[in-house]
């Protein structure tokens, strides 16, 4: 039997991987969309906890349970994310967390994250001390305690009064030693068990409860919703707008690249890179609202690595340049000036398109076109121009 060198060996035995369920329906929230797909600040609820989980400089990868029926939803949810291939979830949260972890066991982690993809917020402190919990127990809770005293009624009738203090709310993300909790999770299939901790109670566990976070909260209804867009929107309260503009001539082709659409036109665009002027003149509203320069500066004309890019990728950087300030992109606005050809035909797409590069609700992206009234260059189909606006906000 090989056996690999003492620090691959340590490596693996360190290795931490998280492991998110969004493979419910979500039937409490109402609605035909699955609440983890619900927009929040620009983005998803599902792509806060994942972007949260996977920015976390102890945590090696994550991967995501979801219905195959939501995959597209959920690309366009995670796009720009260093995430792992989803895998199919089961009918239950307990199925999906099972299947989970059997896929994680190709890569031989020696701890594991549960979490609840319609909990958005779980922050770094919150997932160090579930992490530094697990140096003491095989598996470490996040917990809080609860404050409301606590009545048991029967028929809308108070019976008695509950002693709370020994009663704790769980939440997640919930840790354990990899192998433990998937040994209890095959010896508990076919029982109903309400969270992870549950399961390894049931193996004969005694879980370490370490300290939650009452910002950790869970999505379950209207009401939820509206309580994390203002917990958001408090964490954010630094709001910045950036302008941009493009112009690009008129070139021998037959087609061009608009908002990241590939448009059929008797023409094509002249440009270093691919000459998509509505993603060029975003990119420089983008980098605009955080005073990052423009495009140019971060990718140079005079580099022959963008002869012919694609411009999503700068569009991609600018957006990644938001998330590293711990900033959420909430809306963007593009004006494309042109005579021709017609954008209307083409403007779903684009916003799709644009949203899923920016990784935000598609709602939260315009698109517009105008023309010059036959004046100037554009007015004479010489060229074709593009204005847009981003708004982002940031932490105080």
């Amino acid at each position: 039997m090989a056996i690999a060198p003492a620090g691959e060996l340590s490596l693996a035995m360190s290795s931490i991987y998280a492991l998110v369920v969004a493979a419910g329906r979500g039937s409490r929230f109402g609605g035909p969309l699955p609440k983890q797909y619900l927009p929040l600040g620009g983005a998803t609820i599902l792509r806060h906890a994942v972007a949260a989980l996977g920015e976390h400089g102890r945590i090696a990868n994550v991967l995501v349970a979801i219905r195959p029926e939501d995959r597209a939803r959920y690309d366009s949810s995670v796009a720009g994310l260093t995430v792992m291939p989803p895998i199919a979830g089961g009918p239950t949260r307990q199925e999906s967390v099972r299947l989970g972890l059997e896929a994680l066991a190709a890569y031989r982690p020696h701890r594991v994250l549960i979490h609840d993809g319609a909990r958005p917020f779980p922050d770094r402190q919150l997932v160090d001390r579930v992490i530094d919990g697990l140096g003491e127990a095989v598996a470490a809770i996040p917990c809080l305690p609860l404050r409301d005293t606590i009545k048991r009624a029967d028929c809308g009738t108070i019976r008695e009064t509950i002693d709370r203090s020994a009663l704790w709310r769980a939440q997640t993300p919930q840790g354990f030693h990899f192998d433990v909790i998937l040994a209890a999770h095959r010896a508990a299939i076919g029982r109903e068990l309400t969270d992870d901790a549950a399961v390894a109670e049931a193996a004969g566990l005694t879980p370490l409860i370490v300290g939650g976070s009452e910002d950790n909260l869970k999505v379950t209804t209207a009401e939820d919703l509206a309580a994390a867009e203002r917990l958001l929107g408090a964490r954010l309260g630094d709001v910045r707008v950036g302008q941009g503009f493009d112009v690009h001539p008129f070139a021998p082709g037959d087609h061009l690249w608009i908002c990241g659409v590939r448009v059929p036109h008797g023409m094509s665009l002249a440009g270093h890179s691919d000459a998509d002027v509505g993603l060029h003149a975003l990119t420089d509203a983008v980098l605009g609202a955080i005073g990052a320069g423009d495009i140019g500066m971060h990718f140079p004309p005079s580099d022959p690595r963008w002869r012919g890019a694609a411009s999503d990728q700068f569009l991609r950087h600018a957006a990644d340049l938001v998330r590293a300030r711990a900033g959420a992109i909430a809306a963007v606005d593009v004006t494309i000036i042109c005579e021709r050809p017609k954008i209307a035909p083409y403007r779903a797409a684009m916003v799709e398109r644009i949203a899923a590069i920016l990784g935000i609700a598609p709602d939260r992206v315009s698109i517009k076109a105008t023309t010059t009234e036959k004046l100037g260059f554009t007015g004479r189909a010489e060229g074709m121009a593009a204005q847009a606006v981003a708004t982002v906000r940031l932490p105080l």
